[in-house]
Parts: structure tokens; C-alpha cells; sequence
């Protein structure tokens, strides 16, 4: 598989005019080669010129690493001593590309570490963002991708389904938020969390990004638990609003809104529409209900070995989707000091239209 990769990345990169891509430790790097490595102190770097053999430079306590590696990859390992290691990153990117040539790396993964040794290693080649070349390859799925997704999606679903039991008035957050991280990985989620669950209550889910606090239920909150698990790799990222007891009325018209919206967008997806077509469809939903400057956010992201990745689901995206390709929809609605509303799935786009992965009631269930 990862020669394959390696094939279409060089078409991509002739495509291109690159002569060259650096990954440092992250999803690409594994993409491409099925190595597993963590930002450390010890840098990591994977080379593949267009022409020629790829090479990887990493610390010699990592070496028994590549034995698994999908690629054949020429090692330059390095001891402990950091005054040497510029000499392996010298000796591994010697005429990796003539004078001018782009040499392409990934400006959200890429550190100051990995950068400074490039800079001292490379031979006149320009640095530059190559996101768009890995976004062309990593953004449509192949059969293998899908299968690990849609298990990331169960993994969630079923921790979410088995912490429930446990969401009462008074319990806080913090609890809740505790209790489906372990339930996430009893149901057999990677260690490494895709992010930190959010459980947001009442006036804190007015807040997208809410951190779970020591806030407990009190009847009439609308609950946010904003989730996902990790699969070999592979992630999922999802959202339900619970009711706390009785809610009053603005709190489920909010709900129903958002749950419009949501199915909008869900089936406004499917090859050759434009990403800006399923921000379009939701938003629409919301704006007419009322509430559309309440809606603060893009529509959705791409997903796959990250949970942001492209393509982005927001209004000036006209980006075409593909077979393939998997996005979240998670419209929301969010009233400062009151109450919040998203819900969020996982999409797979398909040969004649789009398929949500996760598949748990969207419709208001009251919890406590």
C-alpha cells in the first residue's frame, strides 16, 4: 500500500513541480510509510524526492522501527549527542534537489526543530508549503480507510450509549467527561484520543470549544458531548445535545433548528457539489428559523487520520466533493448566557450521494 502511495504522491509532486517532500513525525509521515512516531526532543524526518530512493533521518534508539516500515526507506540515525545530528540530516538530504527545486512540507506539522535542520541541509532547494500535494492524495479514502473509519464511528457511538446510564442532575461535567473517556477505550478506542472529549451544560454550551468544568446538571440544560475515538490511526468526531429533565420552549426550538440543519447538509452532500453547497444547506436551515447569527462556525471539516483535515466545509470552499472523501456536518446554535445546540456526524461521500457514518438518534433525548 504505501508503495502505491509513494507512486501517486510522485505523480502528484511531477503535477506539481515539486522535487521533493519532508514529513516529520505525524499522520503523513505514517501515511506514507505505516511508521509510528511522537513529537519529541529527537527530530524525525521521512525524505521522498520525486526521483531516487527515500530516506529517513531519526535517532538510533528508533531503528528497529523501520523493520515494519511499508516503504524501503535508507536510514541516518543519530545518537545522543544533538551537536551531531545536523551531520545526519546532511548527509541524508545531500542533492536532494537541484538549485531552485521546492522541496514541500506541512506548515501545521512541521516544528522550528525539523526546519532549522532542513535549512542547514538542504542545497539552494526552496522550502514550501506542500499541503495542497498531500491534501490531493489523504483526502479521498480508499476501501481499507473507510472500513477502520466506520469502526472509529462504533467505538464512539457505543461509549457514548454505555456513559448515559451515568448522566444524572447533579453530576458535573468534569464526571461525564471522565466517564466516557474510559468508556471509550473499554470499547476499544487507540490510547491517543482523537481530543479531549467536550460535555458542556446550560450557559457553557454557548461556548463551541467548552472545557468540561466542575458546572452540575440542573434541570432545564441542554447538554453537548462532543466526542470521538481513534481506530489504528483512523478517527471519528461526533456531537449530541441531550435534555436535562423538562426543557422549556426556546431550548427545543433551538434543538429542532439545529436538528433541521443537520439533516439538511447530511443530504446536501455527494460527488461533484461543491463543499460551499452543504455549508450552504445547513445554514440555511438555521437562518430560517431564526437564529443564523447564532450560528458562528464553518459547517464541517474533513476527517480521516486527523480530526481537522480537508476539505472544510464553510461558505467560500467551492472545492468539489469526491467519491471518497469524508467530512463532519455539525451545524450548531449557540445563545450566549442560555443554552447551546450541535450535532455533529461523520460523512463518506458516495459514487451517488453521501452516507453519515455514525448513525446514533440525533432526535432530543432527555437524560438525568
Amino acid at each position: 500500500m504505501s508503495t502505491e502511495r509513494l507512486g501517486r504522491l510522485r505523480q502528484e509532486m511531477t503535477k506539481q513541480g515539486f522535487a521533493a517532500m519532508i514529513f516529520n513525525a505525524g499522520p503523513t509521515l505514517t501515511y506514507m510509510t505505516g511508521l509510528h512516531f511522537h513529537l519529541m526532543e529527537r527530530p524525525v524526518v521521512v525524505a521522498l524526492p520525486r526521483e531516487g530512493e527515500p530516506v529517513i533521518v531519526l535517532p538510533e534508539l528508533e531503528a528497529a522501527k523501520l523493520a515494519s516500515s511499508g516503504l524501503p526507506l535508507i536510514p541516518f540515525c543519530y545518537g545522543e549527542d544533538p551537536v551531531l545530528w545536523g551531520r545526519s540530516f546532511q548527509q541524508a538530504l545531500a542533492g536532494l534537489c537541484s538549485e531552485g527545486g521546492k522541496i514541500g512540507v506541512e506548515p501545521r506539522q512541521l516544528r522550528l526543530l525539523e526546519y532549522g535542520y532542513l535549512l542547514g541541509a538542504q542545497e539552494g532547494g526552496e522550502i514550501v508549503d506542500g499541503s495542497p500535494l498531500v491534501a490531493a492524495l489523504r483526502t479521498v479514502k480508499d476501501p481499507t480507510e473507510i472500513t477502520t473509519m466506520r469502526r472509529a464511528v462504533r467505538i464512539a457511538e457505543e461509549a457514548l450509549e454505555a456513559t448515559l446510564p451515568m448522566v444524572k442532575v447533579g453530576s458535573s461535567e468534569r464526571e461525564i467527561a471522565a466517564e466516557l473517556q474510559l468508556q471509550l477505550l473499554r470499547h476499544g478506542s487507540d490510547s491517543t484520543l482523537p481530543f479531549a472529549p467536550i460535555v458542556s451544560s446550560g450557559a457553557n454550551g454557548a461556548n463551541p470549544h467548552a472545557r468540561p468544568s466542575s458546572k452540575k446538571l440542573v434541570e432545564g440544560d441542554l447538554l453537548i458531548v462532543d466526542w470521538g475515538a481513534a481506530y489504528e490511526g483512523y478517527v471519528s468526531d461526533i456531537t449530541r445535545t441531550f435534555a436535562v429533565g423538562s426543557i422549556d420552549a426556546e431550548a427545543q426550538a433551538i434543538h429542532q433548528a439545529v436538528l433541521t440543519a443537520n439533516r439538511a447538509g447530511r443530504e446536501a452532500g455527494g460527488p461533484g457539489r461543491p463543499c460551499a453547497a452543504v455549508d450552504r444547506a445547513a445554514r440555511n436551515a438555521i437562518e430560517e428559523a431564526g437564529y443564523g447569527r447564532y450560528f458562528t462556525h464553518r459547517t464541517g471539516h474533513g476527517i480521516g487520520m486527523e480530526c481537522h483535515e480537508e476539505p472544510y466545509i464553510r461558505s467560500d470552499n467551492h472545492q468539489l466533493l469526491q467519491a471518497g472523501m469524508t467530512y463532519t456536518v455539525e451545524p450548531g446554535i449557540y445563545l450566549a448566557g442560555r443554552n447551546g445546540v450541535r450535532i455533529e456526524d461523520d460523512v463518506l461521500v458516495t459514487p451517488d450521494g453521501a452516507e453519515s457514518l455514525s448513525t446514533m438518534v440525533r432526535e432530543l433525548r432527555m437524560v438525568g
